[in-house]
């Protein structure tokens, strides 16, 4: 029976287990937000910027491990919303996003906000589809969804024209592909036995192409039977116990030159389910690029990309999951203890980064002293997002992560991502802790959102660490220019942001001292009937959780 094609878009979103939307409405698809109406299972989240948006469908993908789904209208809402596509590309993240057009007879014209999205996004997504022709719609869905889900996750945008949702079609609902997984040949998981058994320090690092329910557990089991470290790499902490004792250090930006000079003593490195970017890799210094220093192993779901950069001695094309199952699955091997030692040393470095270490400063709270009372207060289910800037090396130096936690990030750093992903966890896990760790600059990026948390009832709490500057920025000036003066280019004038908060609705609560940290924390997680801002005044001198300015 013939329907619209926006009746059809929309049992096409619910064929594919879409509930939740995100949104800034636009002119140029009011007809599929009209059909939504008959959806009932798919709840439109209405956001106050298409950035948000699309960092919330960033964040639902992350969590899912299904494409996260945003809706934006053509020129300016498309434009606004492509920070996120670009995290998305460089995450590894699945998502699609749904773009209205221009009517297809106005083509070409130079119409209101019209532009060529294949031009345009061809370096941010892993494909543009454009439907012009009705019968095109539901198919051009599914395999949306496809692409954005299989090999090197990513987005991937569909183009709809403003006329084509009115029109009516015969074409059939088009039902989800089955996902394909890449997975190893028997010959490579013997010689990747062989690697494992042979090595004496080998590193493991673990990274957002593993995922997936207990998938920790077994990676677990496999690092306790075969004597191995685990690291995880940046921004996915969550993925091993910090206080296992095969837990080998984080592997983010910077790695403090203890940890990375025993590392380094490494005879075999495998990258399991790590794309391994310049920011794992130490800026392609360790491993080195394009010939590393040490044999590579390196496992990830898409022979594209394996090879690509670093030249491994053995070359995995698949699902990291599936190659850890395959090694518990073998024998353990007869002199795995010769590892104990290696193991122990490298854990031992780990656990003196994250003691609860560090100096109290005259201008202003150590963000140390925030990041290790919250961790005392994090749920086993938590959901922590993070804005990019360096109070963020506060949060993996001191915040004991669990494999139930989730954390949530732009890896590639995008600033302005923390707020709307936090909001994204508090409405995709109801009732469970979703804590956002932002800093001044990144809160007035986005920090609209707060206004969507509000609309929805839920409850994130939004610690913003206030150094009244771009601090990232500052730390990187002074290193290159040491003695230069920087503040009129990153200097920041601040609002009270607890003041800010209760605009809002949301409560607002400030730390301007260290003795204040216990009870204000206490206070915001027992707060429970809406959203928490803690306005903490953060120490500028204390540039990272590893460097004091000057």
């Amino acid at each position: 029976m013939p329907r619209t094609v926006a009746r059809l878009l929309a049992e096409s979103l619910d064929a594919h287990d879409i509930d939740l939307l995100y949104c800034v409405p636009g002119e140029s698809y009011l007809g599929l937000t009209d059909a939504l109406n008959d959806m009932n299972r798919i709840k439109l989240i209405v956001c106050r910027h298409e950035a948000g948006a699309a960092f919330m469908a960033v964040a639902d993908g992350r969590m899912r491990a299904r494409a996260g789904v945003c809706v934006v209208s053509r020129g300016p809402g498309l434009s606004n919303a492509m920070v996120a596509l670009h995290t998305a590309f460089h995450d590894a993240t699945p998502m699609v996003i749904l773009i209205g057009q221009v009517e297809r007879k106005d083509y070409g014209r130079l119409a209101l906000q019209e532009q060529n999205y294949s031009r345009l996004l061809s370096d941010v997504t892993k494909l543009v589809i454009e439907v012009n022709e009705p019968e095109m719609a539901s198919e051009a869905l599914a395999r949306a969804f496809h692409v954005a889900e299989s090999g090197t996750p990513g987005p991937v945008a569909v183009v709809l024209p403003e006329d084509i949702f009115a029109e009516h079609t015969d074409a059939a609902l088009d039902q989800p592909r089955p996902r394909a997984y890449a997975g190893a040949r028997p010959e490579d998981i013997e010689q990747l036995a062989a690697m494992l058994n042979a090595a004496e320090r080998p590193l493991i690092w673990v990274g957002g192409a593993l995922a997936g329910d207990g998938v920790s557990d077994e990676l677990a089991r496999l690092a306790e039977r075969w004597v191995l470290p685990v690291s995880p790499t940046h921004r996915r902490p969550h993925l091993f116990d910090s206080q296992h004792p095969n837990y080998a250090g984080y592997m983010g930006i910077r790695v403090p030159k203890p940890q990375l000079d025993e590392l380094k003593q490494a005879d075999l490195l495998v990258a399991l389910g790590e794309r391994l970017t310049d920011t794992v890799s130490q800026s392609y210094s360790f491993p080195q690029a394009p010939q590393p220093q040490l044999p590579l192993v390196h496992i990830w779901p898409d022979a594209n990309e394996v090879g690509r950069v670093f030249r491994p001695d053995l070359a995995i094309a698949a699902d990291p999951r599936a190659v850890i199952r395959a090694l518990l699955g073998r024998p353990i091997p007869p002199d795995a203890a010769k590892r104990q030692g290696w193991v122990a040393r490298l854990n031992q470095l780990h656990r003196a980064a994250m003691a609860p270490n560090y100096d109290p400063m005259a201008d202003g709270v150590n963000f140390a002293a925030v990041a290790i009372e919250i961790g005392k207060h994090l749920a086993p289910d938590a959901a922590v997002t993070s804005d990019a800037g360096n109070f963020s090396s506060f949060i993996h130096r001191y915040i004991p992560f669990k494999p139930g936690q989730i954390f949530l990030s732009s890896v590639v750093g995008a600033m302005g991502a923390g707020v709307p992903m936090a909001v994204a966890a508090a409405l995709r896990r109801p009732g469970q802790q979703a804590v956002c760790f932002v800093g001044d600059g990144g809160a007035l990026m986005t920090g609209n959102e707060l206004a969507t948390a509000r609309a929805y009832g839920v409850n994130p709490i939004i610690v913003i660490s206030d150094n009244s500057m771009y601090g990232t920025i500052g730390m990187h000036h002074e290193m290159r220019y040491p003695g230069r003066p920087y503040a009129n280019a990153t200097s920041l004038t601040n609002p009270n942001f607890a003041a800010w908060a209760e605009a809002f609705g949301a409560r607002g609560m400030t730390i301007t001292e260290e003795a204040e940290i216990p009870g204000v924390i206490a206070e915001a997680f027992a707060t429970r009937t809406r959203p928490v801002v803690i306005h903490v005044h953060s120490s500028a001198t204390q540039m990272s959780a590893w460097r004091k300015r000057g």
